[in-house]
This record gives structure tokens, C-alpha cells and sequence, in this order.
């Protein structure tokens, strides 16, 4: 396979886990979502303690597993990943080794997690960046 489709893959199944992971948000916290169209933006991570603890806290928790997630930056990876595959620039080796250590790192840390599925990815970067021979492939490993 070579270097362009694997950068695909890679971007494709980054881009899939993105919108994946803010779409079961969408699906499983969707009336904290609509209230904050009913109370303003604002209303997502409150500053001050403006109502019961419990409430305050699912806010929190429904901001930071979707709009403040991994997922809207890993959907912008992926997309820059697939346009650079796109027009022949290789992706360095360490975009990869980097989201490899971090998906395992957070794979680790949050079990049971799809967060080990986003080391494919970074592994299929890893491996275009030596098939094109990039000198930051070659320090890498």
C-alpha cells in the first residue's frame, strides 16, 4: 500500500472517530446540549455556581466529552491528514508516534475506552512517513 493510502486510511478512521464520538454526545446528552440553547452558550461550563451541584457538574461533563473533547481536533487532524495525503506531502512521523502514545496513554488511563482504536491511525502515519523515506521518519525509528 502506498504512502497516499495509508494517510487516507489514516485520516479517514480519525475523522470517522471524531464525528463518532461527538455524535453518541449528541444521542446520549442531548437535552444538556438543547438547554444550553435555551440558557445561552454561556450556560455550557458556568463560572459560578448558578444552580444545583449535580446540574453544574453534568454541564461540565457534557462540555468536556464533546464540544472540548479530542473529537473536534481529531476530526481537524484527520481532515488535514486526507488533504495532505491528497497532494503527495507526507504527514512526519512524529504527528504519529505522538497520537499513537496518546490514544494509548488515554486507552490506559480511561478503560474500557475506544480510546486504543486512535493508535491505527497514528501507527498508519508512522508507516507512510517511512515509506516515503522522510527524514523525520528516519530519526524516529
Amino acid at each position: 500500500m502506498d504512502s497516499g493510502k495509508l494517510l487516507r486510511w489514516a485520516g479517514g478512521i480519525m475523522i470517522v472517530m471524531g464525528a463518532g464520538h461527538l455524535a453518541v454526545l449528541a444521542t446520549t446528552a442531548w437535552p444538556d446540549v438543547a438547554g444550553w440553547v435555551d440558557r445561552g452558550m454561556w450556560a455550557a461550563v458556568p463560572l459560578l455556581a448558578d444552580g444545583p451541584a449535580v446540574e453544574s457538574l453534568r454541564n461540565k461533563v457534557t462540555f468536556w466529552g464533546g464540544p472540548g473533547s479530542f473529537g473536534v481536533p481529531l476530526i481537524l487532524l484527520g481532515s488535514l491528514t486526507w488533504h495532505l495525503a491528497r497532494r503527495g506531502v507526507a504527514v512526519p512521523a512524529g504527528i504519529g508516534w505522538a497520537l499513537a502514545l496518546w490514544c494509548a496513554l488515554g486507552g490506559v488511563l480511561l478503560v474500557p475506552s475506544p480510546f486504543f482504536a486512535g493508535i491505527v491511525p497514528g501507527l498508519l502515519i508512522v508507516l507512510a512517513a517511512r515509506k516515503t523515506g522522510s527524514p523525520d521518519a528516519r530519526k524516529a525509528g
